[in-house]
């Protein structure tokens, strides 16, 4: 493999494509829990969940970054990690009153981040390096 494919910077990729494959990933998976009899509360949960941490993040990305906006690049860095804690307390709290559910939820959403994350990384070394 070529060592330039890791070499960085390069430009931050839009956060479009890897959204909407979260997205549909979650949609597609209604069926699944349909027809496999998987509690439709979990699903349901997991799509909320999913469409508030998305709802964050379009509002996060809003904020300028660089030097001249070191405070809004504070707040963007925080309230990103923070998306964890929006996400894994309702999922820890639901676990606990109905494990089925609360195990169906958070194992979508982690399937929903996953293929995000992996389409956010191939956009990103697949772009070109800025000299």
């Amino acid at each position: 493999m070529n060592a330039r494919v890791f070499s960085t910077p390069r430009p931050v990729p839009g956060r479009f494509a890897p959204a909407l494959a979260g997205s549909g990933l979650v949609l597609l998976a209604l069926p699944v829990f349909a027809v496999a009899g998987w509690p439709l509360r979990g699903w349901a949960l997991a799509a909320v969940l999913w469409l508030g941490a998305q709802g964050l993040a379009v509002l996060l990305t809003r904020l300028p970054l660089g030097d001249g906006n070191l405070a809004a690049s504070g707040v963007r860095g925080i309230g990103m990690s923070f998306r964890a804690f929006i996400v894994g307390i309702p999922l820890v709290a639901v676990t606990v009153a109905d494990a089925r559910v609360g195990v169906a939820a958070a194992l979508l959403y982690a399937l929903a981040y996953t293929l995000e994350l992996a389409v956010s990384l191939l956009a990103y070394f697949g772009s070109e390096r800025r000299a």
